[in-house]
């Protein structure tokens, strides 16, 4: 018999067909990693698709609750998990996005075909007309659709890291 898992522990399937969706895409891909390599406009059926090492930023509501440790900085290299003593605490897993009705995709910031970079999502934006994927480095995706037709699946199984994405906060603006 089938084990039950928790929502935590289910696969990410949303979809999403107006900006407000968007929004809870975007929350959940924030500090994804994205190979350049693993984004496509597929032109003939007007399709925009990408894999995203997404973070969990969802989880258990007790693990939510408690006290935010600052990520442990690397001095040039990993630390081994059995060299730490516990259980890494959070999780990343690949997850595909696809929007449909995509007319035209416009780049800034980057070039197509360079397979070995690397980019890091930190937000989406969305009109009904056009969806922006803003990346570190002042890199962005701009796809003008004719309508929002938005598709985000887990795939594959989460693994453990020890390393939760931090930003730093600018002066003036609160925690």
């Amino acid at each position: 018999m089938a084990e039950d898992k928790s929502p935590a522990e289910k696969p990410l399937k949303l979809r999403a067909r107006d900006p407000a969706d968007m929004d809870v895409i975007a929350a959940l891909l924030q500090d994804a990693l994205v190979p350049l390599s693993d984004m496509a406009y597929l032109a003939p059926e007007k399709r925009f698709v990408m894999v995203a090492n997404r973070f969990r930023w969802h989880g258990d509501p007790a693990e939510d609750a408690r006290p935010s440790t600052p990520a442990p900085q690397l001095d040039g290299e990993d630390v081994a998990f059995a060299e730490e003593g516990d259980a890494p605490p959070f999780e990343r897993v690949n997850s595909g996005l696809c929007f449909d009705r995509v007319e035209r995709v416009r780049y800034r910031g980057l070039t197509p075909g360079r397979d070995d970079e690397i980019l890091n999502l930190l937000t989406i934006t969305a009109r009904p007309d056009a969806i922006t994927l803003i990346f570190a480095g002042d890199a962005a995706v701009r796809l003008e659709v004719a309508a929002i037709r938005c598709h985000l699946e887990d795939i594959g199984e989460p693994w453990p890291t020890r390393w939760r994405p931090q930003h730093d906060i600018a002066p003036g603006q609160g925690a």
